[in-house]
């Protein structure tokens, strides 16, 4: 079996060099980042040349080079795992070229890689960590852009990226949690949805076809099962169709800003389902304040890059707002009070944050507060859901079945 010979570091920043028996220079390299190193160079024994991870520096997306072709942005969790590597090499007093170039070198074939190919390209072109960023939104948003470019001008990019990356984790935790609490009734939703549906196509036509051979009159409420299940033969392409026309419509109208506005407005107002999502969209407005704040961001270049984080035209709208007013003199509080897009307790701690000079503070412990009461509304909704879809399945099987029986019994008294 073939021996390697390689360089790598590990999670201090400490350079390590060792050997290691692999089939393939691929699988070393696996087996080397199982052990927590990232590889820097690595080549056979007894081979004179070694091999860098590093793509050729002419090549990028930009170039049609190595990065490759690929669709679509990069995934939060992979930005997440790649902020959090580039905070501890840096940290660890490597120059950012080389950070990048071991994380690239590290990167699966994708949209990242085919970005930082690119960052790597405009750094050597002469070009800041930012400006080079910022030449691919697909990856880098205009959050990350300008945290960026405030540690290097502060001359604290390590710490500006490691509150970077906990600020993508908490976001990516806060999603998590959402997503799994939904799962479950999400799940028996599909699965009821697709059992009565069976029945509805299958079974009904079936006793249809008896009780008209009998030739019996039938009560009112097995012709509603009988004209609901012909509903479902005849349009059982609605089922799919009805769903994408609601969420096309929906798209259509968010087009219009008036419209967007009222379907977000109506979405807020939904009970419970409104809450979860007002209160998800303040605590990720207040924590990317917050980390903004904190890196150094100019209050009104913070409000204008949290105001994109939203995705509520409710709440940009109330951004829009307490930007005019904090550009003629106005503190934060009062128009954030008057937008009444948040209670009193989170006005009345902006207040005290401005006033002690500990906002971005302040905006954590907010932030903190609303992740806790979104995860206990989630709780609530899914202890709410559960006896509900009971309660319904039951109502809609018990219907099933009485409509089923009442003219078989009518038949056997007939009989009798």
């Amino acid at each position: 079996m073939p021996v390697y010979q390689y360089e790598a570091m590990d999670n201090t920043g400490l350079e390590v060099k060792d050997t290691i028996e692999a089939p393939s220079e691929a699988e070393a390299q696996n087996l080397i980042r199982e052990k927590g190193f990232f590889v820097t160079k690595i080549a056979e024994k007894g081979r004179g040349k070694k091999k860098k991870e590093a793509a050729p520096k002419q090549q990028g997306p930009k170039k049609k080079g190595g990065g490759g072709f690929s669709i679509g942005g990069v995934k939060p969790k992979t930005l997440c795992t790649f902020t959090r590597q580039l905070s501890t090499l840096q940290d660890a007093g490597l120059p950012i070229l080389r950070s990048l170039r071991i994380l690239e070198g590290q990167s699966k074939p994708g949209p990242l890689k085919a970005c930082l190919i690119g960052v790597i390209d405009e750094i050597e072109s002469g070009n800041t960590l930012s400006e080079a960023m910022a030449k691919y939104p697909k990856a880098f948003d205009d959050l990350y852009v300008n945290m960026v470019k405030a540690g290097e001008a502060g001359g604290a990019l390590e710490i500006i990226l490691q509150r970077l990356a906990e600020f993508k984790e908490r976001a990516q935790s806060l999603k998590r949690k959402v997503q799994g609490a939904m799962i479950y009734p999400c799940a028996v939703i599909l699965v009821a949805t697709s059992i009565v549906g069976f029945i509805m196509y299958y079974i009904i036509p079936k006793f249809k076809k008896i009780f008209m051979d009998f030739g019996t009159e039938l009560p009112g409420i097995t012709m509603l099962l009988i004209n609901c299940s012909d509903m479902v033969v005849n349009y059982f392409y609605l089922a799919p169709a009805i769903p994408l026309a609601i969420f096309l419509a929906i798209k259509i109208i968010r087009k219009n800003k008036t419209g967007e506005y009222i379907v977000d407005w109506v979405a807020l107002k939904i009970p419970l389902l409104g809450s979860i999502i007002g209160k998800t969209i303040v605590a990720r407005t207040m924590r990317t304040l917050g980390t903004l704040i904190a890196s150094g961001v100019p209050i009104l270049e913070a409000l204008s890059i949290a105001r994109d984080t939203a995705g509520n035209a409710v709440f940009k709208r109330a951004f829009d707002n307490i930007y005019q007013a904090i550009r003629e003199g106005e503190s934060i509080a009062v128009p954030l009070k008057e937008a009444r897009i948040v209670d009193d307790m989170v006005v009345n701690m902006v207040d005290v944050g401005e006033e002690t000079g500990a906002l971005d503070n302040m905006m954590y412990k907010i932030a903190d507060v609303y992740d806790e009461e979104v995860a206990v509304l989630v709780e609530g909704l899914i202890s709410m859901l559960e006896p509900l879809m009971v309660v319904v399945l039951g109502l809609i099987v018990g219907f099933i079945v009485i409509a089923l029986f009442m003219p078989l019994v009518k038949l056997l008294n007939d009989l009798s």
